[in-house]
């Protein structure tokens, strides 16, 4: 009797055992099961080059910009547009992360949980909700620069286009991109995976601080004379504003008046207002993180603080996360999540389901969102100019950001269109470009333009 309760027991054991792995093999496997289809250990899916041999990534549009011919993986026949939609689609190689065919290859296997792979052999057809053509523009108008361009739907998460620069293109890869200081970074997704000094751009969440916490702030004045003493900094402005309102030094990009705002706001504040409005934060486009923004506010002086609110010291920013606080400006404090993936159609030609795509959370709030637009919307008609920006509503401010060493400045251009045809977010940064509106502002015009207007 003393045996039979012995094996009963072990036999109790065994089974439980039995029954955790077979949950966490099924766990793993509705959690991992895409990643271990599309692994490179499968070569029924892969050719002997080691490129995956299966799906079709197309544009929103149905343009094909990669697919498979004779178990060879083919791109878009145009090499300017291969180079513009490289961070999106990926190369031979794997090099690119944030590509389909290394990001999304299960999409492309066709991989579900009810089938597995079944069909792979021809693969499922993955549809990116980036326009070619937009891309193309985007990446004509950087004219050789590094940097990114990005422009999405605030309502919806759509991204329309996603350039980012040095590229190359896959089918003629460079023998010096790993030595030529041309393609330093060519790798990385400037938009997705990096982050750069705002400068200017950041006025945008110091004013929101402003216009929340000083009660006095619309019938206040300034007097810019240049630079101003904040501590141990001397804090240097771009030109002599002499003296002006809030909207006037918004619209001139008054360090002065920012630095000083800053220092009255205090370090707690602007971290408060910094990271409400989602610039620390990483974002999950379809699963592929954004890099954090990354500020230095704990035990810094008076003058570094000053530095800070103009958007220089230590300050770095993500050009999604901008571009997201832009389009929650625009969207009453929040907006859509962006996303790459438009749809999927399986190997038996299912299409995949509806998409029911997340806000972020509230960035602004929604009066401080309005008053923000309209001061935007001045920057344009008073400093940039409406007529850069036909059939646009557009609220907009750019940046230049001092990088030291003796480099050029970085030129932003961020902001959003209120058209209700149109509601885009856009950023636009051009590493070591120079001004951010004559630089930048002008990479901007030209991407819009195509968007808004056609082509």
């Amino acid at each position: 009797m003393k045996k039979i309760e012995q094996r009963a027991i072990l036999c109790c054991v065994l089974a439980l055992v039995l029954a955790l792995g077979l949950s966490v093999f099924l766990v793993r496997y509705l959690v991992r099961g895409g990643s271990w289809v599309s692994s490179p250990f499968n070569r029924h899916l892969y050719n002997t080059s080691g490129q995956l041999a299966v799906g079709t990534v197309l544009d929103r549009d149905g343009d094909v910009l990669s697919g498979v011919e004779n178990g060879q993986r083919t791109y878009y026949d145009n090499a300017t547009v291969r180079k513009a939609t490289l961070h999106a689609v990926g190369d031979l190689q794997g090099n690119i992360g944030t590509g389909a065919l290394n990001a999304f290859a299960d999409k492309l296997t066709g991989y579900n949980l009810l089938n597995g792979a079944f069909g792979a052999a021809q693969g499922g057809e993955l549809y990116l909700t980036i326009d070619a053509r937009y891309n193309y523009e985007a990446y004509e108008a950087l004219n050789g620069h590094a940097g990114t361009v990005a422009v999405y739907n605030y309502k919806t998460g759509e991204i329309l286009c996603m350039v980012s620069a040095p590229s190359y293109d896959p089918l003629n890869v460079p023998e010096d991109i790993e030595t030529n200081p041309r393609y330093e970074g060519a790798y990385l997704n400037r938009f997705l995976s990096s982050t750069f000094t705002p400068g200017s751009i950041f006025k945008t969440v110091t004013l929101t601080a402003a216009l929340e916490k000083i009660p006095d702030l619309d019938s206040r004045t300034w007097t810019c004379e240049g630079s101003v003493q904040i501590g141990d900094e001397t804090i240097v402005c771009s030109g002599t504003h002499g003296q002006q309102n809030i909207g006037d030094a918004f619209a001139n990009s008054c360090n002065v008046v920012f630095a000083q705002l800053a220092q009255e706001l205090g370090a707690s504040t602007m971290k408060q207002y910094t990271d409400k409005a989602g610039l620390t934060d990483s974002y999950s486009v379809d699963g592929l993180p954004t890099a954090k923004g990354s500020f230095a506010w704990e035990g810094i002086s008076d003058g570094q603080l000053g530095w800070a609110g103009v958007g220089q010291g230590q300050d770095q920013v993500n050009p999604c996360a901008m571009m997201c606080y832009m389009g929650a400006i625009a969207n009453g404090g929040k907006a859509a999540k962006p996303y790459l993936i438009y749809k999927t159609v399986s190997p038996l030609g299912l299409p995949s389901l509806p998409r029911l795509n997340g806000k972020t959370s509230q960035l602004i709030a929604s009066d401080t969102a309005e008053i923000l637009a309209e001061m935007m919307a001045q920057n344009v008609q008073k400093t940039y100019g409406t007529g850069r920006f036909p059939n646009m509503d557009i609220c907009a401010k750019s940046g230049t950001a001092e990088v030291g060493e003796g480099k050029t400045p970085h030129a932003w251009f961020t902001g959003f269109l209120r058209n209700e045809d149109a509601p885009y977010g856009f950023v636009v940064l051009v590493e070591n470009g120079g001004g951010g509106s004559s630089v930048a502002g002008t990479v901007a015009g030209k991407v819009l333009d195509v968007i808004v207007n056609g082509y």
